[in-house]
C-alpha cells in the first residue's frame, strides 16, 4: 500500500507569545513494514526544520521562533509504501536494549487495577498468548469515548473509568505487559482508515511488545489487533511524552488553541 500523508497542525494564542521551542515527531523511518519515498517537515514560512535523532532513534525536528507572534503551524506531508508484517517488526536497527523500555512512568505505574488485569492475562501460556490476552482484555474493557481523558490521564484512571482514546489503551497496555515482565513501548504514528471522511483516527498510538522468538510485535488495543499495512509509525518512548507529535514550550501566549487537519489517501506507484 502506498500512502500520501498531509499533517497541519496549527497553534493560536489569544495574546502574543513572545518565544517558542517546540520538538516534532511526525516523521516516519525506513523498518519493517514501511519504506519512506518522500517527506517534509516545515514550518509557517514554509522553512524546512532542522532534524535529529533522538535518544529512541525517532527523526525529531526543531520548530523555533524567536519574534512576536500568535500563530505558528507545523506541516508534515509524504509518501510512505507499507506492506503486511502481521505486527512484526524483530529487532532491527534499534537505538535502546529492550530492558530499557520495562521501566515505569507516572502514565503507566503498577496500580492495583492493573496488576489484576495483568494477572488475568498472566494465564496465557507463553509470552505471546499472554500479550494477546492483554489485547483483548483491553479492548474490551475500555471504551474508545473521544474527550473522556487528557494527555496527563494515567493507565489507571483510564482503565477505572472504562474510557479512554487511542493514548490511554497504549498506556494501559504498556503497564499490563511491564508488569507480566515483558518490555513495552509506545508508538505514535498515523492509521489509514479508508476513503472514510472522517479522518479523526488518523493521528494515532499503539503499543509494542519484545517477544524473544519475534523481536518486537505491534498491539493496538483500540483497534483490538495488531498492526496492519494500514499503519504508519513515526515514534516510540516510554509513554506519550517522549512520542508526541508536538511538545514545546512557549514565553507568554496566553489562551492557546489547537488545529489539526491530517488526510491519508491511497495512491497508485506512478
Amino acid at each position: 500500500m502506498r500512502l500520501l500523508i498531509r499533517h497541519r497542525t496549527q497553534f493560536r494564542y489569544a495574546t502574543s507569545s513572545q518565544y517558542l521551542a517546540q520538538l516534532v515527531r511526525m516523521t516516519p523511518r525506513d523498518g519493517p513494514g514501511q519504506h519512506v519515498l518522500e517527506w517534509r517537515v516545515c514550518d509557517e514560512r514554509g522553512r524546512d526544520l532542522p532534524e535529529f535523532q533522538d535518544g529512541f532513534g525517532n527523526v525529531t525536528h526543531l520548530h523555533t521562533l524567536f519574534e512576536p507572534h500568535r500563530e505558528v503551524a507545523v506541516d508534515a506531508q509524504g509518501v510512505v509504501e507499507t506492506r503486511d508484517t502481521a505486527g512484526v517488526l524483530g529487532t532491527a536497527d534499534e537505538a535502546l536494549l529492550p530492558a530499557f523500555f520495562t521501566r515505569v512512568t507516572a502514565r503507566t505505574a503498577p496500580e492495583p487495577a492493573l496488576a489484576a488485569l495483568a494477572a488475568e492475562a498472566a494465564r496465557g501460556a507463553d509470552a505471546l498468548e499472554q500479550l494477546h490476552r492483554v489485547l483483548g482484555l483491553v479492548h474490551r474493557r475500555v471504551a474508545y469515548v473521544p474527550g473522556s481523558t487528557h494527555v496527563d490521564t494515567t493507565a489507571e484512571q483510564a482503565l477505572l473509568g472504562g474510557a479512554g482514546v487511542c493514548q490511554d489503551h497504549a498506556h494501559i497496555f504498556v503497564a499490563a505487559a511491564r508488569l507480566l515482565g515483558h518490555p513495552a513501548r509506545y508508538v505514535s504514528g498515523y492509521l489509514y482508515v479508508g476513503g472514510d471522511p472522517d479522518q479523526s483516527l488518523a493521528s494515532h498510538a499503539w503499543a509494542e511488545a519484545f517477544v524473544h522468538e519475534l523481536g518486537w510485535v505491534g498491539f493496538d488495543a483500540s483497534q483490538g489487533l495488531c498492526p496492519t499495512q494500514c499503519y504508519v509509525r513515526t515514534s516510540v518512548g516510554l509513554d506519550y511524552a517522549d512520542a508526541a507529535p508536538v511538545r514545546g514550550i512557549r514565553r507568554g501566549g496566553a489562551g492557546q488553541s489547537m488545529q489539526v487537519a491530517l488526510r491519508l489517501t491511497e495512491v497508485s506507484a506512478q
